[in-house]
């Protein structure tokens, strides 16, 4: 694989990141097949691999910790915290105390003493930006974090954040981790075109749209499973729609519709990796075939008649946080009761 830099870090990187999430009792359980995964993407030619404390609670990080013996110094690691990680509300968020504290139990888990790429998996409206880049910026200064990045952060955010970073003498956001797929195209709208003006890396996820490309979820034959039956997009009928016409264009192209749906992410020039998220060998070795495929022109064109660059078909679950009617409509509190008299 042909690496790329990742952003303005020095940092190169394949175009394939791996994702861990699969790995441990959210996807595969057994430790053994999921750490010899990940050594085969490594002899593949990945050289980024991405997981989160929150996945499995933890059991991700210690899978992947295992897996590196021997071969950290070959990879780019990157995990993410600010989700739950247990009940305690403050084993949370983007706060300096749940920073200091997040970072020690993944650096315990993943079995090394440097995280390249730490990332908020999202923005947290409870805690000022300043507090959050303050806590990271001194992560990396004391060795333990190389780099530090975002997740579903919109344009806005992102910008904010880097404003900050540079009023503030903190380090700055080196990367964003967005939605992107060819079913979910908005982020091309804003947010890819501002990490590109801010020197920013961007490794994207659901690049299938939750297995959608997959080509395992078709009009009229929508497998029985427990995502298809917890997602409402599974079974979108614009969605699906769009996933007969993706199927015909690939047929007609000689290709897999995996295959058509990586190459198409991975052709954007904002777009630095592209996060394959398999739970069986079978499944990575699949994408693994796809890896060479480039798209022409032609084809190209031809996905936009399907889905319009900036489009999102419909909402993808788990990604940008809309604004409740409540929210929109109504004002602080302290705003209200001074307008009150």
């Amino acid at each position: 694989m042909q690496h790329r830099p990742l952003g303005r870090t020095g940092i190169h990187v394949s175009p394939y990141a791996l994702g861990t999430m699969m790995f441990g009792a959210m996807g595969n359980p057994d430790h053994d097949e999921s750490i010899a995964m990940i050594h085969r993407a490594l002899d593949a030619g990945i050289n980024f691999v991405d997981t989160a404390d929150m996945y499995s609670a933890g059991e991700s990080e210690e899978i992947v910790g295992k897996a590196f013996k021997g071969r950290r110094d070959d990879v780019v690691l990157a995990t993410k915290f600010f989700n739950p990680m247990g009940d305690d509300p403050n084993r949370r968020g983007g706060s300096r105390r749940w920073i200091t504290r997040s970072v020690e139990d993944s650096l315990r888990r993943l079995q090394t003493d440097h995280i390249d790429l730490f990332q908020i998996h999202r923005p947290d409206p409870h805690t000022d930006i300043d507090e959050t880049l303050s806590a990271l910026s001194d992560l990396v200064r004391s060795g333990k974090v190389r780099a530090i990045g975002s997740s579903t952060f919109s344009a806005s955010q992102m910008v904010e954040a880097n404003t900050v970073s540079d009023l503030r003498g903190h380090e700055r956001f080196r990367t964003e981790q967005p939605p992107y797929s060819i079913l979910d195209r908005g982020v091309e709208k804003d947010v890819l075109p501002t990490a590109q003006r801010l020197g920013m890396g961007t490794l994207v996820w659901s690049p299938l749209s939750g297995g959608m490309l997959t080509g395992r979820y078709r009009k009229g034959d929508v497998p029985d499973t427990m995502r298809a039956n917890r997602f409402a997009h599974m079974r979108d009928e614009r969605r699906l729609d769009a996933v007969e016409g993706l199927v015909q264009l690939a047929d007609e192209s000689g290709l897999r519709l995996p295959h058509l749906a990586l190459a198409f992410v991975i052709a954007h020039p904002g777009v630095t990796s592209a996060i394959i998220g398999p739970r069986t060998p079978e499944q990575l070795d699949d994408l693994l075939a796809g890896a060479d495929v480039t798209l022409s022109d032609d084809v190209l064109d031809r996905i936009d008649e399907i889905v319009p660059p900036g489009v999102d078909v419909s909402p993808l679950p788990h990604a940008y946080q809309e604004f409740s009617p409540a929210d929109r409509r109504r004002r602080p509190l302290a705003e209200r009761v001074a307008s009150a008299g």
